[in-house]
């Protein structure tokens, strides 16, 4: 049996940073989630803003703030009739690629995990494209190939059509640990329902561990008219 995508987010304390992309149960929205997680102080001090086009993190207590090369960046930005949704600065190479003529895949293999041993946290990036009432998607993960993370491998999944009622769940850690474990195996399917953006996002803040749980964005695109619903969620 499938799960719902609230149980999913809420199957392990800490998933780390997760992308979920699907269609409503009726068929008629493409539904969009971005979560970010976090143990350190440093992790846990952002919020989720809204910026022309997309989100971006900021720092909720800038006194507090200590490296923000990890942490600080646009998970969520559009360009032409595309959304890209992913856990780090990798967003903007994958947009930067598009307007060049370039593509999803060539961006990320230009690209590799974060440098932040020994966790070696892997890059997750989705994007749905948008065309005639329906949209496809593309979805990717960059991760240590060994434990020194010596090398990456890149895994890229393309989903020409994704069902009704139906999503995939891609997250940076199977569980907590030290160090982390990263996620391994393909996206998770999940079950969404007809629930609005705002409803969604409470499902899957709820479903979030509340201890580690930090900030949540939600969108619904109406396949036919476009419109968009965004929902934000933030700890602080």
């Amino acid at each position: 049996m499938i799960s719902s995508a609230s149980q999913a987010v809420g199957a392990t304390t800490y998933p780390g940073r997760g992308i979920i992309v699907g269609k409503s149960a009726d068929g008629k929205r493409a539904v969009m989630a971005y979560f970010i997680m976090g143990r350190s102080v440093n992790s846990r001090n952002r919020v989720f803003v809204e910026q022309p086009g997309g989100i971006r993190t900021e720092a909720f207590d800038p006194s507090k703030m200590q490296d923000p090369s990890l942490i600080i960046y646009s998970p969520v930005r559009t360009i032409d009739n595309k959304i890209i949704v992913t856990n780090g600065d990798q967003t903007d190479t994958i947009h930067d690629a598009i307007g060049e003529g370039g593509g999803f895949a060539d961006a990320l293999m230009t690209r590799t995990f974060e440098p932040d041993a020994p966790n070696f946290t892997p890059r997750v990036s989705a994007m749905a494209t948008f065309a005639d009432g329906d949209f496809s998607l593309d979805m990717a993960i960059l991760r240590a190939g060994d434990a020194a993370g010596s090398f990456c491998h890149r895994v890229f999944w393309a989903f020409e059509k994704v069902e009704a009622g139906k999503g995939y769940f891609l997250h940076t850690y199977l569980s907590d640990g030290s160090p982390i474990p990263s996620f391994t195996g393909d996206p998770e399917t999940v079950s969404l329902g007809d629930g609005s953006a705002f409803e969604i996002a409470d499902a899957l803040w709820a479903g979030l561990n509340e201890d580690n749980r930090v900030s949540l964005w939600v969108c619904t695109r109406d396949l036919d008219s476009g419109r968009t619903d965004t929902a934000i969620v933030n700890k602080f």
